[in-house]
C-alpha cells in the first residue's frame, strides 16, 4: 500500500522521548530520537501518567504526532512513558510458493487426484472419466428350442473402484436360426448383472432368412448401469426361443464371435 509522507512503522515497538509536563497544558508532541512520530491511533499506544496506565480515547487521544490528554496537566504530574506499539500488520500479497496446503481451511482430501472448488472444498475431477475397460468374448455355440431363458457363454467381470461409478456395457451378440424348415423363428436376448436382468435388448428378434440353416444376425445394445458396489461384478447375456417352434442359437457353427465390453465411468 502506498503512503503520502513517512511510511508507518509496522509492528515496531518504540519508546518515545521523555516528555516534560507543562502546567495547564494537555497537548504534547511525540518524538523518538528527536524526530516526530505519528502512531496509527491511540489504541496502538501505552501511556503512563503518574504511575497509572491511561485508557485510550477516554484519557487521551492522538492526532498525527500530537498526544492530547483529556484534561490539562498540572505541575507535579509526571508522564512516566509513552510506548508506541506499531500499526496494524498488513501482510499484503504473499510471495510465490509461500502458502502450503496445510494453511488452507478447505475441506476434503488434498492430493494429486483432487482440485479446489469454488465452495472451498477439495473434490475429484468431474464425472465422465474413464477408469478401466474390461472385455469378454465367445465363439461357443449355444442353442435352444425352449422359451426358458438360458445363459450364453458371453460374460465379463469388472471390479469398480468406487461404489458411485457407473458401468457402460456394450454387447454385440450373434444369433442364428438352427432350422432351415421354419420361417420366422424368433429369439429373446437379455443382459444381466449377476442374476438380475437389467435390460432386454433382443425382444422377439426374427430371423427372416430362416430358409437357410444357421443364418446369422447380430443384435447389440449399450446400457449405462449403476452397480453401486466395489465388489467383482459379472455381466452376461441370456437367450430363449421366443416362439418355441424350432431351434435358435447364439454364435453358430461358423466360428462367429460375440463381444461384451465393460467400461467403468466415474460419477
Amino acid at each position: 500500500m502506498a503512503y503520502i509522507g513517512k511510511t508507518p512503522v509496522i509492528g515496531n515497538f518504540q519508546k518515545c522521548d521523555s516528555i516534560a509536563v507543562v502546567n495547564g497544558q494537555a497537548a504534547y508532541t511525540l518524538q523518538v530520537g528527536g524526530t516526530n512520530v505519528s502512531p496509527q491511533s491511540e489504541n496502538h499506544m501505552l501511556v503512563s501518567l503518574n504511575g497509572i496506565l491511561q485508557a485510550p480515547v477516554d484519557s487521551f487521544t492522538v492526532s498525527g504526532s500530537t498526544l492530547t490528554f483529556a484534561s490539562n496537566l498540572i505541575t507535579g504530574d509526571v508522564i512516566d512513558f509513552v510506548m508506541i506499539l506499531g500499526n496494524v500488520l498488513d501482510l499484503g500479497v504473499p510471495s510465490d510458493n509461500t502458502v502450503s496446503l496445510a494453511k488452507l481451511t478447505a475441506t476434503g482430501t488434498k492430493d494429486a487426484t483432487t482440485f479446489l472448488r469454488g465452495d472451498n472444498t477439495f473434490a475429484e475431477a468431474g464425472g465422465g472419466k474413464l477408469l478401466q475397460v474390461v472385455q469378454g468374448s465367445t465363439s461357443t455355440e449355444t442353442r435352444s428350442s425352449s422359451n426358458t431363458l438360458i445363459d450364453t457363454t458371453l460374460s465379463a467381470t469388472i471390479t469398480p473402484s468406487s461404489s458411485s461409478s457407473q458401468v457402460l456395457v456394450t454387447v454385440f451378440q450373434n444369433g442364428c436360426d438352427k432350422s432351415a424348415a421354419n420361417s420366422g423363428n424368433q429369439m429373446v436376448l437379455k443382459l444381466l448383472r449377476g442374476a438380475s436382468v437389467i435390460t432386454t435388448f433382443g425382444n422377439n428378434v426374427t430371423y427372416t432368412n430362416s430358409a437357410i440353416s444357421n443364418a446369422i444376425g447380430t443384435v447389440g445394445t449399450m446400457y449405462l448401469d449403476s452397480p453401486a458396489t466395489t465388489s467383482a461384478t459379472t455381466y452376461k447375456t441370456q437367450f430363449a426361443n421366443a416362439n418355441n417352434t424350432a431351434n435358435v442359437g447364439v454364435q453358430g457353427t461358423g466360428g462367429e464371435t460375440s463381444i461384451i465390453t465393460l467400461m467403468e465411468i466415474s460419477a
